[in-house]
């Protein structure tokens, strides 16, 4: 006689074969995965890559959390959160920004964790911006940082990366500069106003 499981079963079954079809993604492609218990292997893919985008927001809202408001330290937890998952699940990764998916608009689970993840790269941006620490649109911003860490993770995953210097210390010059882009705005903004205050007549 067939059990009937019970949501918490179901969701832990699901789990592990997610965790089965990642590995498999990852290592053989698209096509050696099976499509028992899903529609169809898009469905799976939909439901892998989704669930790595929610592991991947909850890593980057963790990290910001621990920030406590201070809006340089959740940037900077934000980029080594960033990093951290990278290399902590390259499969999930990969998955997540290298395959593509078709027709992802079908798979409604997919879209919320793909935007909440987006969401969560450019939060702390949008806070800096708000306190007046970085100029320009966020984001415009949270592409630039994304394609720059996104780069670097891609180039370390593909062994393209050197022993010296480390990923970790070409990630904190290419961050050095992109704040320091970021902040030069800001920077130019105060001697403008500066500048316009010491007037005369004013």
């Amino acid at each position: 006689m067939p059990k009937n499981l019970s949501r918490t079963e179901v969701d832990a079954f699901r789990a592990r074969l997610c965790a089965v079809a990642q590995r498999r993604f990852a290592e053989r492609g698209v096509d050696a995965v099976s499509m028992r218990y899903f529609r169809n292997k898009e469905a799976i893919l939909a439901t892998v890559r989704a669930a790595a985008f929610d592991r991947f927001a909850d890593t980057l809202e963790a990290a910001t959390r621990r920030a406590r408001g201070d809006p340089r330290a959740a940037g900077n937890a934000t980029c080594a959160a960033y990093i951290r998952f990278a290399l902590k699940e390259p499969d999930g990764y990969r998955l997540m920004f290298d395959l593509t998916q078709p027709h992802p608009e079908r798979y409604p689970e997919l879209v919320r964790a793909t935007t909440r993840a987006r969401e969560l790269m450019s939060a702390s941006l949008e806070v800096l911006v708000k306190a007046g620490i970085f100029v320009g649109d966020p984001h415009l911003l949270g592409y630039v940082f994304w394609a720059t860490m996104h780069g670097l993770v891609v180039l370390y995953l593909a062994g393209k990366l050197p022993a010296k210097p480390n990923l970790r210390i070409i990630q904190a010059e290419a961050m050095r500069l992109l704040v320091a882009g970021a902040r030069s705005g800001a920077a130019m903004r105060g001697r403008r106003a500066t500048s316009t205050a010491r007037r005369p007549g004013r």
